[in-house]
């Protein structure tokens, strides 16, 4: 059960390293002071809660890797998120959109996590649900602002709408490592979780003049590690500085 255990946290910690990663990136490019920091402290969140996971993992696989290992050691292949977190930022809108369908998934994920057996999830869980929900309160705001706002907008919302919706099912496909979890109780069942994420996301999209769109082809392959191209660039980014002197502490 540790290796399940271990590939199950590795999908969630590589989910908040990669969509930290995505959003540090607006790091002194936010379109006003007040969300350039907002922004900057959503990222701190996913990497807040990616080390936690990296750790645990760590202990878990009893092999002396490190969070920093975890993160920064391993080749693209090996990373296990999902689609979505990778996709480019775009515009603020797409980056917003983004995040909200994560947020709008992990809340209730955490949530179930607190109810669930493992102790060191349970803790990880009682701090994560509450920034995702934050997380939630903040995008949803921005949803609804640009998707109820000028032409330019709502057409920028609607488009961001278009591009990532195709991404959002991989959210609850289940990998062999998540299932084995699930039916132990060690992680919630994924699958289970959309109709909590559907409520979460109708509300908002209504308010903000949004059509869901049918999706006839989505798109999923980052949990068995088949990733875009935009992967690549995030990852000689990420781990420059442990690539270019291995070993290096502050």
């Amino acid at each position: 059960m540790d290796s399940t255990l271990f590939a199950a946290l590795i999908e969630l910690a590589d989910d908040h390293l990669i969509l930290g990663q995505r959003v540090s990136e607006w790091c002194g490019k936010g379109p006003i002071l007040e969300e350039d920091l907002a922004m900057s402290n959503m990222a701190l969140d996913m990497i807040g809660q990616a080390r936690g996971l990296f750790s645990y993992a760590g202990e878990v696989e009893r092999k002396g890797r490190s969070e920093d290992d975890l993160a920064y050691l391993r080749l693209e292949k090996d990373y296990r998120n999902c689609l979505l977190v990778e996709r480019p930022n775009d515009d603020f809108a797409h980056t917003m959109l983004r995040q909200f369908y994560f947020a709008a998934f992990m809340e209730p994920y955490w949530q179930s996590t607190a109810e669930l057996q493992d102790a060191t999830l349970r803790g990880l869980a009682g701090k994560a649900v509450k920034e995702a929900a934050y997380h939630i309160r903040h995008t949803g705001e921005w949803i609804i602002r640009m998707g109820d706002g000028t032409a330019e907008s709502a057409a920028r919302m609607a488009a961001a709408v278009n591009n990532l919706h195709i991404y959002t099912g991989e959210l609850f496909e289940m990998s062999d490592a998540a299932t084995a979890c699930a039916e132990q109780c060690l992680l919630p069942d994924r699958a289970k979780l959309r109709a909590a994420w559907t409520a979460t996301v109708d509300p908002i999209f209504a308010r903000a003049r949004l059509n869901t769109p049918d999706v006839e082809f989505p798109q999923s392959g980052g949990r068995s590690g088949q990733h875009g191209e935009e992967m690549g660039h995030i990852l000689a980014e990420l781990q420059y500085v442990q690539r270019a002197y291995p070993g290096l502490t502050w």
